[in-house]
């Protein structure tokens, strides 16, 4: 694998990275819509990503440690911010919430009912959120 593929996230998917928490890649404004839609039957987790940044990938490692949802409970989403940044802001359009990197969104029919950036990401109890 080149480093192009492994800096943008390709090798999560080849490592397990991505299964240990069932992470969907998200690219697409298609994927977006398709994400507020399933959010009425179980919530959705949008976690915002930036792949050259130290803190972020210790904090998405962190949330994944912690996670305590079963993938019927929940889907998580991840967006890699320097390859989807158009996505992104639509993300901050869409939700009324200001863009930010690390950044933790809980979709529930439809709206956020929570969202932390940085080290507040791990101070989000997701299981309230059912």
């Amino acid at each position: 694998m080149g480093v192009f593929n492994w800096w943008k996230g390709a090798d999560e998917t080849e490592s397990g990275q991505l299964d240990k928490a069932k992470w969907n890649l998200l690219e697409s404004e298609s994927q977006l819509e398709e994400i507020i839609k399933h959010s009425g039957e179980r919530i959705q987790i949008i976690f915002k990503n930036s792949t050259s940044c130290g803190i972020s990938g210790m904090v998405k490692r962190s949330f994944e440690a912690n996670f305590p949802l079963r993938s019927e409970q929940a889907e998580l989403h991840l967006i890699h911010v320097q390859y989807n940044r158009g996505l992104s802001n639509a993300i901050a359009q869409q939700f009324g919430v200001r863009h930010e990197s690390p950044q933790l969104l809980v979709i529930k029919n439809g709206n956020v009912v929570k969202h932390a950036s940085h080290g507040g990401i791990n101070n989000i109890s997701v299981e309230d959120y059912l």
